[in-house]
């Protein structure tokens, strides 16, 4: 036994049993529905676990990325769906690190309680996609307030959030001797500002996954609301964007040991032609590889989790965690699918959903082609492709 499940296992038991109170046909109900897991996220809320990495001086835990990312990785070893919720933990990477002390007072112990939900990370813009510097939105001082005007997509949760943290423009690209410079970060309180300025709508995607566009216009914001320095923002939000991308890691690796248990449960388990089909190589094989691809994933993200929690620059780790682990849940999908034949595609077994719901990951929170280019640039120094 790892020292890492060593460590945690009181944690991973104790998530796995609050996640074994919610039955599979609940998360069927929730994905044909397409409804919130409000119950869900209540429970997680209560036991304490999505304050985990608030200080314990705020109402949290005071615990590490490395718990973090075992409790998100339990839920989905569940089979259930941690996406409604991830984001109250890899925000607190940016939180955490840049807010100022009168902002962590004011809001952390109310969401450590579970009085607030931060649970929105609106950074993504229509024309600007993966291209962060290129962003539209703006937000301009006028007094004590900043006049925030623009548009942002595939801001999950923002109807079930209280806080969102928003990435603006204060000064012109065109203005600026580097692109990622200009940028700021705000805390937005939504209840406040819906109506006043802020619409949201929420787009109907291939998974359950609460995700929607939002349009500000003249949407008033405190000075005080904005987190550091102005200008600063870009290199903010890049240490929730590490954080995101390890805990995501975490939650692929969740994901395909719950296909590979399935998958080897049913090849155990169904008999064609007189005998288990697990008996065949051609059966065996794809399950095996699928582990061997999961537990090589989840080393790196655990060093990666590692690197982040003592302080260490770990850009190119966190990117090889996504990705290794995102693939390694594909992988394992696809298998499970496979093994299952056509009883893979039956709501009633689950793996359709969990098929769907692990897909996002090749393309979000960041698309292959994107980790390949960062790592291809600052890890091989090969010349920059975009």
């Amino acid at each position: 036994m790892s020292v890492r499940e060593h460590d945690l296992r009181e944690i991973r038991d104790a998530v796995a049993k609050l996640c074994a109170t919610f039955p599979m046909e609940y998360w069927r109900e929730t994905d044909r529905e397409r409804r919130y897991p409000t119950e869900f996220v209540r429970a997680l809320t209560e036991a304490g676990w999505l304050s985990c990495l608030i200080p314990e001086e705020y109402g949290g835990a005071g615990l590490k990325l490395a718990a973090a990312a075992a409790i998100l990785e339990e839920i989905q070893r569940s089979g259930a769906n941690g996406a409604a919720c991830h984001a109250q933990m890899y925000t607190m990477g940016t939180v955490l690190r840049h807010c100022s002390e009168a902002q962590k007072k004011k809001y952390l112990p109310k969401i450590a309680k579970g009085e607030l939900r931060l649970q929105a990370f609106g950074i993504t813009e229509p024309t600007a996609g993966t291209d962060t510097s290129s962003i539209r939105t703006t937000a301009t001082k006028k007094g004590g307030h900043y006049i925030i005007n623009g548009q942002k997509v595939w801001t999950s949760r923002a109807e079930h959030s209280d806080i969102m943290l928003l990435l603006a423009r204060t000064t012109p690209r065109e203005e600026v001797t580097k692109k990622t410079d200009g940028m700021s970060v705000f805390l937005v309180e939504m209840k406040q500002a819906l109506g006043k300025g802020l619409t949201i709508r929420p787009i109907r995607t291939m998974i359950n996954h609460a995700t929607t566009e939002i349009f500000i216009d003249n949407l008033e914001v405190p000075a005080e609301n904005l987190v550091g320095e102005e200008g600063k923002g870009f290199r903010y939000v890049l240490d929730g964007m590490n954080a995101e991308r390890i805990l995501i890691g975490a939650e692929c690796i969740g994901d395909a040991r719950w296909f590979i248990a399935k998958a080897t449960a049913y090849a155990n388990e169904r008999k064609v032609f007189g005998r288990p089909i697990g008996q065949n190589q051609g059966v065996q094989f794809p399950i095996a590889r699928a582990f061997m691809a999961t537990e090589a994933a989840a080393l790196m993200v655990e060093r990666a989790a590692a690197l982040y929690d003592a302080g260490t620059p770990c850009g190119p780790e966190s990117n090889m965690a996504k990705q290794l682990a995102a693939e390694a849940s594909w992988q394992a999908g696809d298998m499970c699918l496979q093994t299952h034949g056509g009883f893979g595609f039956a709501e009633e077994y689950d793996v359709e959903r969990k098929f769907r719901e692990t897909r996002l990951y090749q393309i979000a929170p960041i698309s292959t082609n994107l980790v390949l280019c960062y790592l291809a640039e600052h890890v091989l120094h090969l010349p920059r492709s975009y």
